[in-house]
């Protein structure tokens, strides 16, 4: 897709909430899109992945805390869980979650989704521009009392 060409003082006068926004909506409702297929959440995801990072090491509370600040849709971290635990994706020993050989499945299905979706949004832009767009946004989200830095 080629994209017209704009004079620079145009493209600074832009206002940068709306671009940020409908790039949030375009980027996550393509990922959304995606892990629905799967018939799963953004929260179905993460918890796949943190799980699948550290096996035993999470609890529903703490990965609650962890992820709370991103569910933007008002899903119940338990309900997540417990789906998770009923397809037969996760287990809970003493709490402690663990992906099962299905959950591991699902979740690389899932990442091949949400791969594509980033080629694709990737598509004519090179690495140093998308450099450049992140440390901008974390830049303007300290700015703005917010922490710029990138999530461990």
């Amino acid at each position: 897709m080629t994209l017209k060409d704009y004079p620079q003082e145009q493209l600074a006068a832009q206002p940068i909430g709306a671009w940020s926004g409908e790039a949030y909506r375009r980027v996550v409702g393509a990922l959304r899109a995606q892990l629905a297929v799967e018939d799963l959440t953004q929260p179905h995801w993460w918890t796949l992945n943190h799980v699948a990072g550290a096996p035993g090491r999470w609890t529903r509370e703490t990965l609650i805390e962890r992820l709370a600040r991103y569910e933007d849709l008002g899903i119940d971290f338990h309900d997540v869980f417990d789906d998770l635990v009923a397809r037969g994706w996760l287990t809970e020993d003493a709490g402690a979650m663990t992906l099962t050989e299905a959950g591991e499945a699902g979740r690389l299905r899932a990442g091949e989704r949400n791969l594509r979706v980033h080629r694709q949004m990737h598509e004519g832009v090179a690495a140093a521009d998308f450099v450049t767009t992140i440390n901008v946004l974390r830049r303007m989200v300290a700015n703005l009392g917010g922490n710029g830095d990138l999530p461990d």
